[in-house]
């Protein structure tokens, strides 16, 4: 498994799992998959009832949704299209600040070379081949792609230890106002911890403890911080599951 560390706006050190290949691949071909459905079941459509506007349809709706896709769907949908979304994976950037127009603008404009011309040979060589998995596109727009489901290490370790829903009390049923984005963020936090106890990890920690009690509007917890985020991860498996 390869990883990469992201500093966020709030100078938290966070480790992302990178997305692999075939991930992505898998991702390219349900988009492609999903943008040839729509495109024939459209033209079908307008074919049964007015075969004259085919053409039109063909060169004001259908060329330009083939083209666009990927950059409307990454830039509305904050990273992910709709293969990237099923898949588990996102585009974020380098530097943790939240992805521009430009941004996406830029990695969508490289993907004649990366993909469609070399049929994807380019972006294969070089996502295999870079340290940060990043094809030519990716290195302009200084963006990378992450895996964004819960790591099967947290769903087993977790799971095995709450049988049922009947076995365990939930402490904060505030929890399913988050994401499993944001379970996934807690649980880096806490492995950075445990696995480097330095004052910065601490502090990463603290801080995210705190941001969640604001968030979630708990004000009273009677746990240490590590012990606090550890509940929330239990209590968010067992309410959402």
């Amino acid at each position: 498994m390869q990883t990469i560390e992201i500093i966020t706006a709030q100078n938290v050190l966070i480790e992302h799992e990178l997305a692999a290949l075939r991930d992505r691949i898998l991702a390219l071909m349900l988009d492609l998959f999903f943008i040839f459905l729509s495109i024939w079941g459209l033209s079908f459509i307008i074919g049964i009832t007015n075969a004259s506007l085919l053409e039109r349809y063909f060169y004001f709706v259908a060329m330009p949704f083939f083209f666009f896709y990927s950059l409307a769907f990454e830039y509305f949908n904050r990273g992910q299209s709709p293969g990237k979304k099923i898949m588990g994976i996102k585009v974020v950037k380098l530097n943790g600040i939240e992805a521009s127009l430009g941004d996406y603008t830029a990695r969508w404009a490289f993907r004649l070379i990366d993909i469609y011309f070399s049929l994807g040979a380019v972006a294969s060589l070089l996502i295999n081949s870079s340290d940060k998995r990043q094809r030519i596109g990716d290195i302009v727009a200084n963006t990378t792609v992450i895996s964004v489901r819960l790591s099967q290490s947290l769903r087993l370790e977790q799971l095995l230890k709450i049988n049922s829903i009947d076995s365990y009390s939930p402490k904060y049923t505030e929890v399913r106002k988050l994401k499993e984005a944001d379970v996934l963020l807690i649980k880096n936090t806490l492995d950075r911890y445990r696995v480097y106890k330095n004052e910065a990890h601490l502090q990463a920690m603290d801080l995210m403890a705190k941001k969640l009690q604001d968030l979630l509007e708990i004000t009273e917890v009677k746990q240490t911080n590590e012990e606090f985020l550890k509940t929330i991860i239990n209590d968010f498996i067992v309410l959402t599951r």
